[in-house]
């Protein structure tokens, strides 16, 4: 089974008792930054889970315990002999901090011997110089014989008992020393061996180091036949790399071991042609990405002052004439919200002593102990507010009108219930000059950020700030470029004010927006308890990112974009999780609404979409991509009551609601001599209408109060 590589990365950050950033990059090893804190893990994608456990456990391992520091000024020695050492100190500090990894460890080197990682299958081991034996001892000890001598043992035990990183390095050199005099030895040995093969004959004459000649080393430098010598080259004090081969001639003092370890990891890694990519959502400036309400409605007013007043006949008594319409069903979630929220109350309610007697009760003193008045405390409940979104997108030019009904419906309440709100609609499309000026970018472009149009805007269209004369004068406002967008635009008689054209669908930048706007408001109006509706039409397009370009004419690197696909990741390092872009292009929305979820955990994101009857089947069908059946119910269900609610996306809630019903009224209302049939007919259609707008907005309570 292959490895999510994902949940794996949740393994270094729990072992590392911190929030590292963990990215699964397409390098040949793994690595750690000290100061961004960012492990990069290769792609293992053909590990087990035991292997896996053991390298991400052995990674965090130099992440905790590994100074950052450049250790080749106190000591000279190849980096080889230094990760022998360290190897084991960090294994032995993480098995001492995580006692259950201990297995893992086993385990995962377990498997690597069986599966000859260290390439010994026809060494003898007992011939490798020290260093290759300390570093086998140390990771597969448990499954290989290895001798050592006194000498050796004692710099095993050495090895062993090192806690600190400068004691690493004063063992290291040790190690590298003794490797280098017992490469020497044998050397030597192996040059006075062939003296007295060749002054005898040709004969065998075994000798042992120990009864090598005193006079060995200068046959050496009369036959000239070894340049060995432990001093290190001129040009290696400054270069770790450059040295590791300090004797010159045969390569005996590498380790071995160690890099054949290495190309063995190397086989593990994915040959993916992709790498992944991660992003990171930017910090917006809302005063660049806010139109304010104040300028919305003043360009309304200007663009409108020069139309006579009768222009807006239609709309007005349209406007009037759905406010009366609508109000039943405002005071019906009035009466919902406060109900549940005094239920609510209630529930957390206690029962408290006030210290004052109950002089009906001192006659029970002798078998009654509780002889103190009692008072119910209710605790006082979390006060509310509203953020509203609409989706000013040229698809919504259809259900524009009705969703603005809709929108109208919850402002009305929050007024009545005195829930502060604020109405936003996103858009590209309004104009980015102010004034004469530009307006300052949003937020700083760099590597690694996903990109947000440069045109994006927030509109404030309604805000519980104004008064409530004035909210009814905005209300009438977009009302009206609602209405406009509802008819042949010819007819009607007069424009909108520019940039209140429909545009663009940046629906995931408006999601990135809430990041900012969602403390801005609860600042603002002093309140605890946020609940955000979106109202759209649909789902945005895939998001993009900044990414540094190498310049093909040899210029300096430069800010590009590119897109963010299925080997993308969003992360989070406001909360640590990372999220998968490897889904439907419909689906990249509902990744960033549980980012949101998961920044802001006290609130609730409500998705409202208005439906024509023709999309309801393919929107029932997006969310049930594997399930027929219950695409088959739901959509029976959708047939009879115009309405549908969702559970599985990005929102808590998604509820689909019919347009044709938000236009139908509630009132029983028939002729004066309308037959039985036609008055059966009207009462089973107020009662339908009525039960399907209470069952939405009971929902829709249910979750906010």
């Amino acid at each position: 089974m292959a490895v999510n590589q994902e949940i794996k990365s949740h393994l270094a950050k729990l072992l590392a008792t911190e929030d590292l950033v963990v990215e699964n990059k397409k390098v040949e090893t793994a690595s750690f930054n000290v100061q961004t804190r960012v492990l990069t893990l290769p792609l293992w994608d053909l590990a087990s889970g035991d292997v896996y456990d053991l390298l991400v456990g052995h990674e965090v391992g130099h992440a905790l315990y590994t100074p950052n520091e450049d250790w080749f000024k106190k000591v000279q020695i190849p980096p080889q002999f230094v990760n022998v050492v360290e190897d084991a100190r960090i294994e032995k500090l993480m098995k001492r901090r995580y006692p259950g990894i201990s297995k893992t460890f086993y385990r995962g080197y377990g498997e690597l011997s069986d599966d000859d990682f260290f390439q010994i299958a026809d060494e003898n081991v007992d011939e490798m110089n020290l260093a290759d034996k300390a570093n086998l001892y140390f990771k597969i000890g448990n499954f290989i014989d290895i001798k050592f001598n006194q000498k050796e043992m004692s710099l095993i035990e050495e090895i062993n008992s090192v806690e600190t990183f400068d004691e690493v390095l004063d063992v290291s050199k040790k190690l590298y020393e003794f490797c280098i005099n017992q490469q020497e030895t044998k050397v030597k040995f192996d040059q006075h061996d062939q003296i007295q093969q060749a002054s005898s004959g040709g004969m065998d004459q075994s000798m042992t180091s120990e009864e090598m000649p005193e006079d060995a080393e200068s046959h050496e430098e009369e036959n000239n036949n070894s340049n060995i010598t432990s001093e290190q080259p001129q040009d290696s004090q400054e270069d770790p790399e450059n040295i590791e081969n300090p004797g010159g001639g045969d390569t005996n003092t590498d380790v071995k071991t160690m890099t054949s370890f290495m190309d063995s990891i190397k086989d593990l890694i994915s040959d993916t042609k992709w790498d992944n990519v991660y992003a990171e959502i930017p910090a917006l400036n809302l005063d660049s990405v806010i139109i304010p309400n104040e300028t919305i409605h003043s360009n309304c007013y200007k663009t409108w002052s020069e139309y006579e007043q009768g222009v807006f006949e239609k709309s007005d008594e349209q406007f009037k004439e759905f406010k009366r319409s609508i109000q039943k069903e405002v005071n019906y979630l009035v009466k919902e919200f406060e109900c549940r929220k005094s239920a609510s109350a209630y529930a957390r309610a206690s029962v408290a002593s006030t210290g004052v007697l109950n002089t009906s009760m001192l006659h029970t003193y002798k078998y009654n102990e509780d002889l103190f008045k009692k008072i119910t405390v209710v605790p006082d409940g979390k006060n509310h507010g509203l953020i509203l979104v609409l989706d000013w997108s040229g698809s919504m030019a259809d259900v524009m009108f009705d969703t603005v009904k809709q929108l109208f419906s919850l402002v009305w309440f929050c007024k009545k219930v005195n829930i502060p709100f604020d109405v936003y609609a996103f858009t590209n499309d309004y104009p980015v000059i102010h004034n004469g000026e530009f307006r300052n970018p949003a937020y700083v472009k760099r590597d690694g950020v996903v990109k947000v149009d440069e045109h994006f805007s927030m509109m404030n269209l309604l805000t519980s700030s104004v008064r409530g004369k004035e909210l009814e004068n905005q209300m009438l406002n977009i009302f009206r470029i609602a209405y406009y967008f509802s008819t042949s635009y010819y007819y009607v008689g007069y424009s909108i004010p520019i940039g209140m054209s429909l545009s663009g669908t940046p629906l995931n930048e408006s999601i990135i927006a809430l990041d900012q706007i969602i403390p801005y408001f609860k600042k603002k109006n002093g309140i605890e308890k946020v609940q955000c509706v979106i109202l759209t039409d649909g789902e945005a397009p895939p998001l993009k990112y900044h990414k540094v370009f190498e310049s093909r004419s040899g210029d300096e690197p430069f800010i590009g974009i590119n897109g963010l696909g299925t080997n993308s990741f969003i992360r989070d390092r406001k909360t640590g999780n990372t999220y998968s872009l490897d889904v439907h292009w419909h689906e990249v929305t509902n990744v960033m609404l549980r980012m949101m979820r998961n920044r802001h955990k006290d609130v609730n994101f409500v998705g409202m979409r208005i439906l024509q009857s023709r999309d309801a089947g393919s929107f029932i069908r997006m969310y049930n991509m594997f399930d027929a059946q219950k695409s088959m119910e739901m959509l029976k269900y959708w047939k009879k009551n115009r309405t549908i609610s969702i559970d599985n996306s990005g929102y808590h809630k998604y509820f689909g609601i019919s347009a044709s019903s938000l236009n139908q009224s509630t009132e029983f209302e028939v002729k004066d001599d309308a037959t039985k049939s036609q008055i059966k007919s009207a009462f089973v259609k107020s009662l339908r209408t009525k039960k399907m707008n209470k069952k939405v907005l009971g929902e829709f309570i249910e979750l906010i109060a």
